[in-house]
């Protein structure tokens, strides 16, 4: 799979530009502040059909414009596709011409796997995180899970709108029993399908890390969830039901959900080095290329943002080695040289892309 051609209209800092790229490495270097970033931006909502950093569409408009297009042109080993976005007063998609009804249809024609600074908070930061980059691998290869998703997070908006009326309106409790079972419903699906990704990468992790590391590292993953079968859920909502009410939203659910990583049997949030955490990052994002062309039968996309600021040289060659017959989108300050990898360079400077 890979991208043959981009065309931004009034996106983030650019007008108008036409973007042709290489199947193998292309990069786009330049300082910061120029539009690399906005490039991988607009790949990402043309897989995702969102953003991965803006909270509104309008964000990504340009300033000087009511509405922006980004227009992707891409190919796979079975067939040629055309994805259209068009942003304003609504969001509308088109797949090869045809406008979509659901954000489903477009999921998993550009599959994707991205990798920014922010990624070493992955396993720093919240839990928030770590679901985010569950979420966004599952959803490409199976559609049903972000429709799953968004049916409970629509409950459970519903939910604690309803603690709230009990708390100050001194509704019916019982009526919670109603939410508490749809929650349950949708909370084991989702939990079933990141078990279920977790265990794949589990599968290939080990051995990504042994190889990085030199043998010199055990990487270990466990997903951590208490919502691993209905009844065991619907049981945690009752015994926190007066919990919830007085605080007025629900304290516990796959929303919750969270996995942790140890290296040599210590946790690498408490007692990882810097140099421990970027390593990990890269064995969890070789095991996600790894799970998604093994679901796909290519290769995914690789986008790489900002990718070089993070590592040392070592593990950047490391990284580059382990990824064969891959398109990859590199963001850098710098111009990079990649040994017997064929390479498109180009200089972004004030939302403009010249080829080098």
């Amino acid at each position: 799979m890979w991208i043959s051609s981009i065309k931004i209209n009034y996106f983030r800092n650019y007008k108008q530009e036409e973007i042709k790229l290489e199947d193998n490495i292309n990069v786009f270097f330049g300082e910061n502040a120029q539009g690399k970033t906005n490039i991988i931006e607009a790949i990402f909502l043309g897989s995702m059909g969102k953003s991965f950093r803006a909270k509104k569409d309008s964000e990504m408009i340009h300033l000087d414009f009511e509405q922006a297009e980004i227009e992707i042109q891409y190919q796979k080993l079975d067939r040629e596709g055309k994805i259209k976005i068009q942003l304003g007063n609504k969001k509308n998609i088109f797949l090869n011409g045809i406008k979509i009804k659901k954000l489903s249809e477009l999921l998993g024609n550009i599959n994707i796997v991205m990798f920014n600074p922010d990624d070493i908070m992955l396993l720093k930061g919240g839990p928030q995180n770590r679901r985010k980059f569950l979420d966004i691998m599952i959803s490409q290869l199976k559609p049903n899970y972000m429709y799953t998703e968004n049916l409970y997070l629509k409950t459970l908006e519903q939910r604690n709108n309803y603690l709230r009326q009990i708390r100050e309106e001194k509704k019916d409790e019982n009526l919670l029993d109603i939410w508490d079972e749809k929650l349950a419903d949708y909370a084991v699906k989702i939990f079933q399908y990141r078990n279920e990704y977790i265990e794949k990468i589990k599968e290939r992790i080990k051995k990504i890390h042994a190889e990085i590391t030199n043998e010199k590292e055990e990487i270990e993953i466990e997903y951590i969830s208490e919502c691993k079968t209905k009844e065991e859920y619907l049981k945690l909502l009752k015994e926190r039901r007066k919990l919830d009410i007085i605080k007025g939203f629900t304290t516990k659910g796959i929303h919750r959900d969270d996995f942790s990583i140890q290296i040599n049997q210590k946790k690498i949030d408490l007692y990882g080095s810097q140099g421990q955490h970027r390593t990990a990052i890269l064995s969890l994002k070789l095991s996600e290329l790894n799970i998604v062309k093994e679901e796909i039968g290519e290769n995914p996309i690789l986008l790489l943002d900002d990718f070089m600021s993070e590592l040392d040289e070592k593990r950047i060659k490391s990284f580059l080695e382990k990824i064969q017959d891959t398109q990859v989108i590199i963001t850098c300050t710098e111009k990079i040289k990649v040994e017997n990898k064929k390479i498109l360079i180009y200089n972004v400077k004030d939302g403009n892309v010249k080829k080098q």
